[in-house]
Order: C-alpha cells, then sequence, then structure tokens
C-alpha cells in the first residue's frame, strides 16, 4: 500500500465512524481507534489542544468532559469545525464550538454534573493537524462533586472500559509526572485491559512542575513500567497562561527549548513534545488500521451476509400467505412462552437493575413476606390463659374434674392453627396477582395481533385463576390435616408423654429436667407439674427458693418430689411449707369443693 493509500485509512474510518453514528448501537463493529484516559486535571485536554493548536475545549473544576468526545482531526487548507449533530453548520470560532460542546453535553446530561455515554462528534479541518482520531473521555474521579451521583466513580470507570475493552483501541495514558507514576489511574485501567502494554501509549504530562532535583528520565525511556509503544513527555500551558490567552504556537516554542536545554531530556528532546507525539499518534494509529483491517474486513463481510440473508426472507413476502401468517403466530407465542419463563426461572436476556419482578418477587413473597406475616400473628398471654381456663370449665361442665381434659387443649391449639390460615391465603394471592403482571410485562409483544393478544391474555390469565384455586384448596387441605390429629407422642412436643416410664426406670425418682427434649414424657395418667403449669383445677405451683418440687400426680397416689435445684416454699393455696401430714393426704384424695386441695405424701 502507497503512501497516499496510507494516508486515507484514518479518513476512511472516519468515515465508518460516522456511518455508523447514524445506525446507533445496533451494529457491533469495533472500529480502529484512540481513546484518551486519565484523572482529572491531568492534561488531557491540553494535548488535544495543542494538537489542534486552539483553545476549543470546555474548562473548570470538576469533571468538565462528560461525555465521550470523538475527535476528527483532518488535514486540510482551511480551518474550521463542524458537528455531527448538526452537520452542514461550519464553525470556524472555535469559542464557539466550546460553547456547543457544552450545550450539547447539557442537553443529555443535564446541568447536574452527571455523566452519559452518548458520545459528541466533532470534526475539525486544519493545515496544522495530522490526520488522527481520538476519543477524549471524561476525568476519573474519586469523589462525587456538587449534587454528581455517588457512583460517578464506578460510571466513569464502566464508560472508559466499554472503550478501552475493545481490541482494536489503542490507549493513550495520560499521567502527570508530579505525581507517583505508581497510582496513575490511567496506567493501571490500561494495565487491567492490556496487561502486556501492546496497545498501550504514554504520555508524560507536567514535566516542569516537578520537584527540584526530581526528573521523570527512568520512565521516558521505558524502564520503570515498561510498555510496548513506550512513553512520550509533553509540557502544556501553565492555568495562567491558559487565562491570559497564551498564543500555542509559542507555548510549543517553549515546550521545545524545555527539553532541550533540560539536562535529563536533551539526549532524548527529539522523541519529546506535542508535535512528536502528534506524528506518532498519527503513525501508530494508520499501522494499527492497516493491521486490524483484514479481521475487521472479514467481520464487516460475514455481517453482511447474515443481513442479506435475513432480508431476503422479506424480498417475497406477502402478508395474505397463510403458512407464512401461522409460522408468525406460532414464533409469537412460543416467544411468549420463552420470556415469561425466563422472568420466572431468573434468566433474562437483560437484568433489571432498579426494580424486582418475576420470580425474584415471588422469591421474596415467601421468603420475607410470608414469614413476615406469620410474625404478626400475636396472642395476648392473658387472654389466652382465660380461654384455656374457659375451655376447661366448659368441657367439665356442672363436674368438677382433676385433671385436664384433652379436649380443652385440642380446642386451644386449634384455634391457634387455624390463624395461619390468613398469612396462607394472602401469600397465594401475592403470588398470583404476581404472576398476572409477568404475563403482562410478556404480553405487550403481541400488540401488533390485538385479537391474539387478547386471547392469549384471556387464555394464560384463566389457567392462573384454576391453578390458583386448586393451590387454595391444597393448603386448606394441609391446614385439615394438621387440625385433624394433634400427635403429643412426638418427641418435639413438650408435655406428657412417657412420664410413667422415666418415673418406673428411675426407681420412683424423678429426672432433673422431664421436657419433651428428653424424647419421651408420661403417658396421659400422669401429670407433671412444674413452675406454675396448671394440674388440678384452679390449683397452681408458685415458684420456689432455693430448691424446686416435681409434683406427680397418678391415679394410684399423689406424691411430690424434692429437687436440689429450689427450695418449695410456698403451695399455691395449701398455705403449707415444704411439708405436709397424713391427715391433709387423705384431704386431697377426698376433695371436691372448689378444687383447693392440697399435696402432702412426701418422699425423700
Amino acid at each position: 500500500m502507497g503512501n497516499r493509500g496510507m494516508e486515507d485509512l484514518i479518513p476512511l474510518v472516519n468515515r465508518l465512524h460516522e456511518a455508523l453514528g447514524s445506525v446507533g448501537h445496533s451494529c457491533s463493529l469495533q472500529l480502529p481507534q484512540i481513546a484518551v484516559v486519565g484523572g482529572q486535571s491531568a492534561g488531557k485536554s491540553s494535548v488535544l489542544e495543542n494538537f489542534v493548536g486552539r483553545d476549543f475545549l470546555p474548562r473548570g473544576s470538576g469533571i468538565v468532559t462528560r461525555r465521550p468526545l470523538i475527535l476528527q482531526l483532518l488535514h486540510a487548507n482551511t480551518e474550521y469545525g463542524e458537528f455531527l449533530h448538526c452537520k452542514g453548520k461550519k464553525f470556524t470560532d472555535f469559542d464557539k464550538v466550546c460553547k456547543e460542546i457544552e450545550a450539547e453535553t447539557c442537553r443529555v446530561t443535564g446541568s447536574n454534573k452527571g455523566i452519559s455515554s452518548v458520545p459528541i462528534s466533532l470534526r475539525i479541518y486544519s493545515p496544522h493537524v495530522l490526520n488522527l482520531t481520538l476519543v477524549d473521555l471524561p476525568g476519573i474521579t474519586k469523589v462525587p462533586v456538587g449534587d454528581q451521583p455517588a457512583d460517578i466513580e464506578y460510571q466513569i470507570r464502566d464508560m472508559i472500559m466499554q472503550y478501552i475493552c475493545n481490541e482494536n483501541c489503542l490507549i493513550l495514558a495520560v499521567s502527570p509526572a508530579n505525581a507517583d507514576l505508581a497510582t496513575s489511574d490511567a496506567l493501571k485501567l490500561a494495565k487491567d485491559v492490556d496487561p502486556q502494554g501492546q496497545r498501550t501509549i504514554g504520555v508524560i504530562t507536567k514535566l516542569d512542575l516537578m520537584d527540584g532535583g526530581t526528573d521523570a528520565r527512568e520512565i521516558l525511556e521505558n524502564r520503570l513500567l515498561p510498555l510496548r509503544r513506550g512513553y512520550i513527555g509533553v509540557v502544556n500551558r501553565s492555568q495562567k497562561d491558559i487565562d491570559g490567552k497564551k498564543d500555542i504556537k509559542a507555548a510549543l516554542d517553549a515546550e521545545r527549548k524545555f527539553f532541550l536545554s533540560h539536562p535529563s531530556y536533551k539526549h532524548m528532546a527529539e522523541r519529546m513534545g506535542t508535535p512528536y507525539l502528534q506524528r506518532i499518534l498519527n503513525q501508530q494509529l494508520t499501522n494499527h488500521i492497516r493491521d486490524t483491517l483484514p479481521a475487521f474486513r472479514s467481520h464487516l463481510q460475514s455481517q453482511l451476509l447474515a443481513l442479506n440473508k435475513e432480508a431476503e426472507e422479506y424480498r417475497k413476502y406477502s402478508p395474505d400467505d397463510p403458512a407464512r401468517r401461522t409460522k408468525t403466530l406460532l414464533q409469537l407465542v412460543q416467544r411468549l412462552a420463552v420470556d415469561f419463563e425466563k422472568l420466572i426461572e431468573g434468566s433474562g436476556d437483560k437484568v433489571d437493575t432498579v426494580h424486582l419482578s418475576g420470580g425474584a418477587k415471588i422469591n421474596r413473597i415467601f421468603h420475607e413476606r410470608f414469614p413476615y406475616e406469620l410474625v404478626k400473628i400475636k396472642f395476648d398471654e392473658k387472654k389466652l390463659r382465660q380461654e384455656i381456663n374457659y375451655a376447661i370449665r366448659n368441657i367439665h361442665g356442672v363436674r368438677t374434674g382433676l385433671f385436664t381434659p384433652d379436649l380443652a387443649f385440642e380446642a386451644i391449639v386449634k384455634k391457634q392453627i387455624l390463624r395461619v390460615t390468613g398469612p396462607c391465603m394472602k401469600c397465594i394471592d401475592m403470588v398470583s396477582q404476581e404472576l398476572i403482571t409477568t404475563v403482562y410485562q410478556c404480553i405487550d409483544k403481541l400488540t401488533s395481533f390485538p385479537t391474539l393478544r387478547n386471547e392469549t391474555e384471556r387464555i394464560v390469565t384463566s389457567e392462573i385463576r384454576e391453578q390458583e384455586s386448586k393451590c387454595r384448596e391444597q393448603v386448606m387441605l394441609l391446614i385439615d390435616i394438621q387440625l385433624a390429629y394433634i400427635n403429643t407422642r412426638h418427641e418435639d412436643f413438650v408435655g406428657f408423654t412417657n412420664g410413667q416410664q422415666m418415673y418406673t426406670q428411675g426407681n420412683k425418682k424423678v429426672p432433673e429436667r422431664m421436657t419433651g427434649n428428653q424424647g419421651v414424657a408420661p403417658p396421659s395418667s400422669l401429670i407433671v407439674i412444674r413452675k406454675g403449669w396448671l394440674t388440678l383445677n384452679n390449683i397452681s405451683i408458685i415458684k420456689g427458693g432455693a430448691k424446686e418440687y416435681w409434683f406427680i400426680l397418678t391415679a394410684e397416689t399423689l406424691s411430690w418430689f424434692k429437687d436440689d435445684a429450689t427450695l418449695l416454699q410456698e403451695v399455691g393455696p395449701f398455705g403449707k411449707k415444704e411439708r405436709g401430714t397424713k391427715e391433709e393426704s387423705r384431704r386431697v384424695q377426698g376433695s371436691t369443693g372448689r378444687g383447693k386441695t392440697k399435696m402432702c405424701h412426701q418422699h425423700t
């Protein structure tokens, strides 16, 4: 390829940029380009302005570059700028170019210092430039300023990654010399995507601001953090020079004198400075385009063939063809089923990062809302005790019972089990509603077929309602199963089974702790009394002092046992401490009245 052909490569890619810009992001072609990456105030804008020889980029504090700027430099005899969004309008006044960039940025991002990944395309024709295409990206920041979003650092990094992850993109990493190169954000990001340094070009700015006695010679000689394409040093205008409108040509002359006169850099002065950087970038981008063009062309051709094949199907398209219409309808219905399944199973093509929906919402209903509804079920202990008391009395009727009747226990327990019905039904309602909402999300794709859409909606919602009814029946059946039989012999049941067996095995000595966790409990003919459990009618046990007494009531005898833990000081209405008499024992066995019996048979 001749020199003339090489010079045409960058304008060719520029025309491709323009063509792809008009079709949006639907085309996945990755064009060769140079992305400019650096921290805030690293000097990116000054480098680009030095290329053009004009002040045309916005300046200020905080993030000034808030949208990617695709800057296309084209060598021409006349000097003017042209934006893709207002094509045909030539800007000869570069102050107006700056204002248009600011206005176009605010049009998309607003005035709140937010950022956007939608690029601005600016083409500059000038006799002072070489053909070059650069993408100026927002400066890497750490701390949000003003009303910027809290995650502004990650937004900017994500935007930069979108460009530099492209294998066809060269990275122009701009780092200031008056900061430690090892902490350079630009080089760190470049190393993440280009660990071998194959497509990274280092630019060191602010060499004139380094502390006296220090220099960047080791960096510029590519010995400290080596890159395959090396480093180039530049000296930009100071803020005072910019505010004073110092001529860029004079600034470039001062830059050249700096390198020629500096003892650390004069031996490589010909390989430093902005003009050299522009020539190197022109050469490297041209060579890069030449190297990537065959693969790019092959990729473009394969996409073109695929599009042509798809378009071929529509060349003979007949809307009245019954076979085609049937196929289209079936495809739409199948897609609806697939979309619905993806939303429920959680494998959707697009992940919603703002709201929960579909399967995720149903998951939350089961694991958060349903347990919350269960926790909300509270009971008043005082009221529960009153209900227990009334249940016992009502079942005894005119009789005065010695034992707590099983029917009273079952009546109270069943009443508590029934309270679970409300949360269960509410859970079913919420899940059903979420399924119908998910159907509506998927069914919008059938809008072009209104009759099909309405009929599909009717059938699917009817099926959901039918399954909801079956689910209610199953849940009520499960609750009825729980109500039908209360298994008091289960090892988790805190109560009465198998206590007689423990009493017999222990040689008539009660274990220290008779609880359900020991696997067994006394039979129904035996009642264990401990710490205030109701046993005899209207009789309760008051907490003891240093020791605690176990009372075991059997059909044959009435006995109480001593445990080393506490000392029984008072036995409810008995009015006696610790010991009883035989007379009291006889009164226990024969007493009826108001239930004020006394326990007296003692085993020590």
